[in-house]
């Protein structure tokens, strides 16, 4: 199925689907003019233990101090206090 019709989407969604799931894309038709394309989503890798050291590795790399929850809400409180004022809630 290279092309299919607005008004044949209702009839034809099983050859469709088919197409789709080979993973072929589909011209829309509407009007004689191909308005869209209809393709297969992307399925995502899953994260492989490579892929998870390569960002423990990453996060390393990056240095960023080690602060509790407490010293990150103080300093956020901080940062709210100057940039709004002392009336906020």
């Amino acid at each position: 199925m290279e092309f299919i019709t607005t008004t044949n989407l209702r009839t034809q969604t099983s050859k469709l689907i088919n197409t789709l799931k080979k993973g072929g894309s589909v011209s829309l038709i509407h009007r004689s003019k191909v308005v869209g394309v209809i393709k297969p989503k992307k399925q995502p890798k899953p994260l492989t233990d490579k892929d998870i050291k390569l960002l423990k590795k990453l996060a390393e790399s990056l240095n960023l101090p080690k602060m509790s929850y407490k010293e990150r809400e103080k300093i956020y409180r901080e940062h709210l206090m100057n940039k709004y004022g002392k009336n906020i809630s």
